[in-house]
């Protein structure tokens, strides 16, 4: 049996094709992704499902998202509809599955609490962590945000249940991998010896920091850039450069490349407080990694808070660890079925 498990959200789609046999053990997982801002373009939905499922057979969808926060929909609630409705359409001769608090449910009871399925795609991810350690913190660092989870006796034990109430917990970070804004990260950079504020506009986001620091490389970088132009180091260096009203030919390599490591200290360091902060809330000192940061970012703020970590590759590939929403939602979707 092949169950496709997806993860919207709001800038990348994330595929996990799950072949299963039958006793529900994995034979393979088969993973992609497509950048899809659906901000601008929600009404592709459907085109990108269709097109990440490729030639693939598939028996059954589980359907995880976050794309209801985009601002194309007033609501979070309308978001969710509309996203649920237009999955559902796309899979309307198998059973479709969607990702909530309580587990996967049917369409009908997304439509009853639609609140219930927002933002619930982590819920997956802390599976697959449980079958690593009970007892543990789930660091999930992907484009956009980093969801801190704990997990006690093999169940996710997170305080917060909404985006919301996670931001209060500090469960969740708005702070990722590509997508943040560098100066919501600073208000100064070193340059020339003297900490100096930076402009508030969207010049350059972390990916350009990634990038120059050589933590990734371009395809990593999946998103749009800020100018429109290409993903080339000299590029990204072009972008940080303005964020001191600054060029290239104003700022030197060797300038740049500070500016660039001190945000990504910045970045790391209060990535690792909210860690810490989870932490100790619930007395765990072991944490797992995963997501696009998780070597990068979920590790190195392990080893600034002093905890204990492993990467989620220790049960799946690594290009797997990216999406792994997507992997334990296909996963909760088998499950459902065989229960049923």
């Amino acid at each position: 049996m092949k169950i496709a498990g997806f993860d919207i959200g709001g800038a990348n789609t994330d595929i996990a094709i799950v072949d299963f046999d039958e006793s529900g053990n994995i034979i393979s997982i088969e993973t992609d992704f497509k950048y899809l801002p659906m901000w601008i373009k929600k009404d592709e939905l459907k085109k990108v499902l269709i097109d990440l499922i490729g030639e693939n057979e598939i028996n059954a969808v589980g359907i995880s998202m976050t794309a209801e926060l985009v601002d194309a929909y007033k609501t979070k609630k309308e978001g969710v509809l509309d996203i649920a409705q237009k999955s559902r359409d796309t899979f309307n001769n198998i059973p479709v599955g969607f990702l909530g608090l309580d587990g996967i449910t049917e369409i009908s009871n997304v439509i009853k609490d639609p609140m219930n399925i927002a933002a619930a795609n982590w819920i997956a991810a802390a599976t697959l962590a449980a079958k690593i350690n009970p007892n543990c913190i789930l660091i999930d660092t992907g484009s956009t945000t980093t969801d801190i989870i704990p997990i006690i006796n093999g169940k996710e034990h997170a305080k917060g249940r909404s985006d919301l109430e996670r931001l209060k917990t500090g469960e969740l970070i708005y702070s990722g991998t590509l997508r943040t804004n560098v100066v919501t990260l600073v208000d100064k950079v070193p340059l020339d010896g003297i900490m100096t504020r930076v402009a508030s506009e969207l010049f350059a986001i972390t990916a350009d920091i990634q990038m120059v620091l050589d933590n990734i490389n371009e395809h990593d970088y999946s998103c749009s850039t800020m100018d429109g132009t290409g993903k080339s180091v000299k590029e990204c260096m072009r972008r940080i450069s303005r964020i001191v009203c600054g060029d290239l030919n104003i700022l030197k390599y060797n300038e740049i490349i500070d500016i660039a490591k001190y945000i990504y200290s910045i970045q790391i360091t209060r990535i690792s407080e909210a860690l810490l902060e989870v932490a100790e809330q619930n007395n765990l000192s072991n944490v797992i990694t995963t997501g696009l940061g998780m070597d990068i970012i979920g590790a190195r703020a392990c080893q600034k808070a002093g905890l204990n970590y492993i990467g989620m590759d220790k049960i799946l590939k690594k290009e797997d660890c990216i999406v792994a929403p997507a992997v334990g939602t296909a996963i909760l979707m088998e499950q459902y079925i065989n229960k049923k």
